[in-house]
């Protein structure tokens, strides 16, 4: 036994100097993640701009690093999962925590990141933007619907024979396009067409982390095809065609169409339904995407706080290189809110979208046994509920071991079968239990026959298959209570479902909708624009899941389904920008979220101040929305636009103390650091954020007139309650010769004061176009005060 020890210490001891040397490593299989108790993780190797124009160059580039590493060139072929060749320059492979050191320090490399594993973030929408065939001015009819646009989605792969991926009027497939069908399970070439005419799929960055994925149980598969319904629901709304009496069992019945319904669609499969989304993956499937001729990126994905820093997050090093091609880049802001400083994806590259509600509801009536009629929503249309059943109170059915809260709010584990079966029963949030659908789980688990949630008031309806989820507000909730607690016998009864539209006051800011300031760069005003992303009906991959209408023996699948989250709102502006794009083919990504930014909208339907959910509602803000909620038809027609090109954005990644080595691969530029003071704040950006404002600051912005070539603007300021405002020059005047003009907004804090966040607006007007920035101010005394 003691020579056995020796042995092994012995061996290991020279395997860790070989390893020192850099001469000798056998890689484990990517099943495991050790190898001799060292630990193995995927690293993405980031070199920037591709040194070679030659994609194979590249390639052999990144073999020979690796070889020099672990020792030989076999070694290497089996650590490396992936090559980005065509957009940019770098490599993943498994490595060891020393090797992915010994490789940061290398000339060319730009930074070493470890793998992360991201997670995924329509009859009605499209009306209620008013994006209409009907209006023959409108964003619709002089975008041909989006013909000419290739819109790529990062998601969960497709679902080909929708109805809404028919290819039946779809033009020729572009010369220009180089992507391919990449075959797969149950996926092969033929299920691309004149609509789908590019799919991919990647699972090595994933299955580095994961292990082999089985698809033998049915719940995935190893090709483009989508299993869990996400992806196929965001490209659907993109850039879905036409599909006439669809609705969501019976509810929300109308013609569903995605906002680019002639576009074309690329599918880049980067997230499984058994475990999130490999940044490996992720940049693999931008490289591709760049190479393949993409015109807008569609991504409804992203990781939670704490950010990575822009140089070491993925979405925001692909979108980089895509944007520096005039690729536009939208991205969900996430699904944290209503807390501060939960958005995510917040490079100034890209279009980070928040959630907004739409005007349709579905209201379910409430009858109690005194014959009291209350309103509550609801989204269910399965077996008969209109005969009396008595309604409990969860605290008052708790099972013996749950204390009394967690009752209340309907937890699970927390109610007891024999008190609760064959009742409703009445549940109230809790900051443990949020959300309507797990307290019907937890009621449906012990037989109860309906759930009333109380919550804090939210337009967001979930699902309910197996019982009723009744949702209301705290006071109906709390009229209940008194209901139950002062008849010796109450009872109840509910009528069915009904898709009422124009009843309710829209756009709010959805409950769930992730709330800036960005907390990795405060000076960068996000999100940008709030679009659709409360009950959005679209297609679905009916193998996700099999419902029953009225018994669990009477199951179909979903072909469409109501969905809420910014993973719904962002493929609604990927579609308006594909759009934007037909009509305006040579402006940049900065001229087309300059051009929605300063045409959104702050009012509701019926000019009432836009609210934001939450706990409580509040007057909306641009943290909330960022420039307001998106309006496709007046973005046609902006006037002035802020504009920007790659150099702004360098100049940018130096202000924010980015390495100068680092951001000279990243662009290739010899020298991209300017000694300037001060460019955080000058990012020619459609917003003004400060977050420090000491004393005075003056803030520099360039517009480009794009509306008629002679134009005279007028600036209004609505100023940030205690700070002063002023703009120079406050007239701008445009002809033929000068279609730019350089601007300066000085700020004054009124109050010496260690303040809060306040809003305010500039608008550019010339008597049709109204140009409208936010501005968003923070007055302090101490530099780095949390804001508490």
């Amino acid at each position: 036994m003691a020579f056995s020890w020796n042995f092994c210490a012995i061996a290991f001891s020279l395997l860790l100097l070989l390893l020192q040397q850099q001469k000798f490593f056998v890689l484990a299989t990517q099943t495991s993640n050790f190898y001799w108790g060292l630990y193995l993780q995927v690293h993405i190797v980031y070199m920037g701009e591709r040194p070679h124009h030659d994609p194979e160059l590249t390639t052999v580039s990144h073999h020979e690093i690796l070889s020099d590493i672990l020792g030989s060139r076999e070694a290497a072929m089996e650590s490396i999962l992936y090559s980005y060749k065509h957009g940019f320059s770098g490599f993943a492979a498994v490595l060891t925590p020393y090797q992915a050191g010994v490789i940061a320090d290398l000339p060319g490399v730009v930074h070493v990141i470890p793998n992360r594993i991201l997670s995924l973030q329509t009859t009605r929408s499209w009306d209620f933007l008013q994006v209409k065939p009907q209006l023959i001015n409108g964003i619709l009819s002089r975008g041909q619907s989006g013909c000419g646009s290739i819109i790529g989605v990062l998601d969960t792969g497709i679902w080909p024979e929708s109805e809404s991926f028919s290819d039946v009027g779809m033009g020729v497939i572009p010369s220009r396009w180089k992507g391919i069908c990449q075959e797969g399970e149950q996926f092969i070439s033929s299920n691309c067409n004149r609509k789908i005419i590019g799919a991919r799929w990647y699972i090595k960055g994933y299955e580095a982390e994961f292990g082999k994925l089985n698809t033998s149980d049915g719940s995935e598969f190893l090709s483009p095809r989508d299993a869990g319904g996400h992806g196929t629901h965001t490209s659907s709304i993109a850039a879905g065609a036409l599909v006439d009496n669809v609705s969501f069992m019976g509810l929300a019945q109308g013609l569903a169409r995605g906002g680019a319904p002639s576009a074309w669609l690329a599918i880049y499969k980067v997230c499984w339904s058994t475990g999130g989304c490999s940044s490996a993956d992720i940049l693999a499937a931008f490289d591709d995407a760049l190479y393949d001729g993409v015109d807008v990126l569609s991504l409804s994905l992203g990781s939670p706080p704490p950010l990575a820093t822009y140089v070491e997050d993925v979405v925001s090093i692909g979108s980089f290189h895509a944007v520096a091609r005039g690729i536009s880049v939208v991205c969900s802001a996430g699904n944290s809110g209503p807390e501060s400083q939960t958005v995510i994806n917040t490079a100034p590259w890209v279009i980070t979208v928040a959630a907004n509600t739409i005007d349709r509801a579905f209201p379910i009536a409430i009858i109690l046994g005194n014959n009291q009629t209350l309103m509550g929503q609801a989204v269910y249309m399965g077996k008969d509920v209109t005969e009396f059943y008595p309604i409990v109170n969860g605290e008052d059915v708790a099972s013996v071991d749950a204390d009394e809260d967690r009752a209340r709010s309907c937890d699970f584990g927390s109610l007891n079968e024999t008190l609760a079966r064959g009742k409703v029963v009445l549940c109230f949030q809790s900051r443990s239990q949020r959300y309507a659908a797990y307290a019907a789980s937890a009621v449906s688990e012990v037989q109860g026959v309906g759930v009333i949630f109380a919550q804090s008031p939210t337009k967001d309806v979930s699902l309910s298959f197996g019982i009723p989820c009744v949702q209301v507000d705290f006071i109906l909730g709390t009229y209940l209570l008194t209901y139950i607690e002062s008849t010796s016998n109450p009872v109840l009864k509910f009528t069915q479902t009904r898709t009422a539209v124009g009843r309710q006051s829209s756009p709010d800011v959805a409950f769930f909708s992730s709330r800036g300031p960005s907390s990795l760069s405060p000076t960068v005003l996000k999100p940008d624009i709030a679009a659709p992303g409360v009950n959005i009906l679209a297609s679905w991959s009916p193998y996700s899941s099999l419902v029953y209408f009225d018994d669990p023996q009477n199951q179909r699948p979903l072909n469409f389904k109501l969905e809420s989250g910014t993973s719904m709102a962002c493929p609604h502006i990927s579609g308006i920008v594909a759009l934007l794009r037909a009509i305006h083919p040579n402006w940049s990504p900065a001229a087309i979220k300059s051009a929605l930014v300063t045409t959104a909208s702050l009012e509701d339907e019926y000019g009432l101040v836009s609210m934001a959910e939450g706990a409580p509602h509040k007057l909306a803000d641009p943290f909330d929305y960022g420039g307001g909620h998106v309006n496709p038809n007046k973005a046609i027609d902006p006037g002035l636009i802020y504009d920007m090109g790659i150099t702004d954005y360098v100049n940018f990644l130096c202000s924010m103390g980015y390495n100068d080595t680092a951001i000279s691969s990243v662009t290739r530029l010899s020298s991209p650091c300017p000694k300037l003071k001060g460019r955080l704040l000058k990012l020619n950006l459609p917003s003004i954020s400060i977050p420090e404002l000491k004393n005075k600051v003056t803030v520099s912005r360039t517009v480009t007139n794009v509306g008629p070539e002679v134009s005279v603007y007028t600036a209004r300021v609505e100023a940030p309650p205690g700070v002063n405002v002023t703009v120079k020059p406050s007239i701008l005047f445009f002809d033929f010769t000068r279609k730019k003009i350089k601007f300066k907004v000085t700020f004054c804090s009124l109050f010496r004061v260690q303040g809060r966040y306040s809003f305010g607006n500039l608008y550019w007007e010339d008597g049709f176009h109204v140009v409208r920035i936010p501005l968003v101010v923070r007055p302090v005394i101490e530099t780095f005060y949390a804001d508490t």
